[in-house]
């Protein structure tokens, strides 16, 4: 039983962040380590509701009254336990998740929500201090599975599979094993020696990667995301040497602007940009193909890619960050129309944003300008309102525009679903009608015994979706193999994927 004051006795309290002068000249992570006093503490404000919408929103239902009320009686130990009995990475979502858990805390109702974040972080880093001792299947099979793909989907899936007893194979077209975890996300947000640590572990259980993979027919342009040294392997033997395949590719197509002067020099995808940094920093490239230093940065677009870009420019030395966002300013608390539980559309500074650069809101990007020896120089961007009708719309203010000045320009305005060649189009899946794979209620694709997870059937999401679709999915496929399973029992794509 928590405790029935404890909301009202404390009052949420944040982890602190590293200093700015500090933190932008290296790579670790921002935040300082919580004191574990002040863990039980705020721990200790959760309500244990009647109705704890907190597993609502949370995609993998996390049980989070239970482990807060064990963190705040000091039982660490049981709080791992019962943390991991829903999620097979906290360490990763405690550190990249948006928390929409907090965003239907109850208590936020009222007050300041319950640091559920920051909690499971600590379980997290508590177990990690412990050492992550491996899962043994209790018994073993003959079914052999193969997953394309090492994100947070596929590695969920993965590890489910292989705790099922399952001999599973992971592929990776990429240099080491991770996909947006390792190359995606900067260091400063999440140190690699976090998801080493877990690729180590399932190492010991028995899952087998194999990296450097290209499956399936690809086109020159795709083959730059691999590793130089990739080894071809067809979706054939692929098919013919594995009882399942598990599709968890991403979504990894970016979303293009092609507007006047997209050809000029000076105009990178996000990803490309940020991959060129990790790779740095994992000793794979001597020093990154793209670079902000000395430059004038301009990131389109204002989600979280858009903040990675901010802080890594910072940390590469540029001169000035400027991000662009399409949509207004968003309000400073919640508005009648975004009501709790829902997720609050609020205005939010991330750790790259406090470390300085510019944002621009309701603005959009008219065409990029080059000087007189065809270099990117600069770009026009118009500025927008909002025109009342059902649906948002934005127009432009007449007679309202501005020339940015700029030598560097990071497109950060989201994807358009996974690449449609390789192993896609090798075994002919189907898309929907948003260009993702199309799956049924049971993960599976167009081709039978063939499934896919994550962004790739479900669009790019959260990290905690991904992982949550690949414990859903390992469920499906364990119950196609064997007719049964005791893994978690799931509910189907979309919907919140309940232990």
């Amino acid at each position: 039983m928590a405790d029935p004051r404890g909301f009202l006795n404390y009052k949420r309290e944040n982890p602190v962040r590293r200093d700015i002068s500090e933190r932008i000249h290296d790579w670790h992570e921002v935040y300082l380590d919580f004191d574990s006093s002040k863990l039980k503490i705020q721990a200790t404000r959760c309500m244990d509701c009647g109705i704890p919408f907190c597993h609502e929103g949370c995609p993998l239902g996390n049980l989070i009254p239970e482990w807060n009320d064990l963190v705040r009686q000091g039982h660490m130990e049981e709080a791992i336990e019962r943390l991991h009995a829903t999620n097979n990475f906290p360490d990763f979502t405690g550190r990249v998740c948006p928390a929409p858990c907090e965003g239907s805390c109850v208590l936020g109702i009222s007050d300041d929500p319950v640091s559920i974040k920051q909690i499971e972080l600590d379980i997290a880093k508590a177990a990690s201090k412990k050492g992550l001792k491996p899962v043994m299947a209790t018994k073993k099979t003959d079914k052999k599975v193969a997953v394309v793909g090492s994100g947070p989907a596929g590695l969920a899936c993965a590890q489910q599979l292989t705790r099922a007893g399952h001999k599973v194979t992971v592929f990776e077209r990429a240099e080491k094993i991770g996909g947006l975890l390792r190359y995606g996300i900067p260091e400063f947000k999440m140190e690699k020696h976090v998801l080493d640590q877990r690729i180590e572990q399932m190492t010991k259980e028995g899952t087998i990667f194999i990296t450097s993979a290209l499956v399936g027919e690809f086109s020159n342009e795709v083959k730059g995301a691999a590793a130089p040294d990739a080894n071809k392997i067809s979706a054939g033997s692929i098919r013919d040497d594995f009882d399942a395949i598990i599709l968890a590719i991403g979504s990894t197509r970016p979303r293009d602007l092609e507007i006047e002067g997209r050809s000029l020099d000076g105009i990178a995808f996000a990803m490309e940009y940020l991959k060129s940094e990790n790779l740095t920093l994992e000793g794979l490239l001597p020093e990154p193909t793209i670079t902000a230093e000395g430059k004038d940065v301009i990131i389109i677009g204002g989600g979280d890619t858009g903040a990675d870009c901010l802080g890594t420019a910072h940390r590469q030395g540029a001169k000035s960050v400027t991000q662009l966002e399409i949509m207004p300013e968003p309000p400073k608390k919640r508005l009648p129309n975004n009501p709790w539980p829902t997720w609050p559309r609020i205005f939010r500074i991330s750790s790259a944003h406090e470390e300085g650069g510019k944002q621009m809101f309701a603005v959009t990007t008219k065409r990029f300008i080059s000087d007189d020896n065809g270099r990117l120089s600069g770009i026009e961007i118009e500025f927008l309102e909002d025109v009342p009708t059902e649906q948002t719309c934005f127009v432009s203010v007449e007679g309202k525009k501005a020339i940015l000045k700029t030598e560097l320009v990071l497109l950060a305005m989201g994807f358009t679903g996974p690449e449609q060649n390789g192993i896609v189009s090798s075994l002919k899946i189907k898309l929907n009608e948003r260009s993702n794979i199309a799956v049924g209620s049971d993960f599976m694709t167009n081709v039978d015994g063939v499934f896919a997870c994550g962004d790739s059937s479900r669009g790019q999401s959260l990290v905690v979706w991904a992982i949550a679709e690949g414990r859903a999915c390992a469920a499906k496929v364990d119950s196609y193999l064997i007719g049964e399973t005791y893994l978690a029992q799931p509910l189907t794509p979309g919907q919140v994927a309940l232990a």
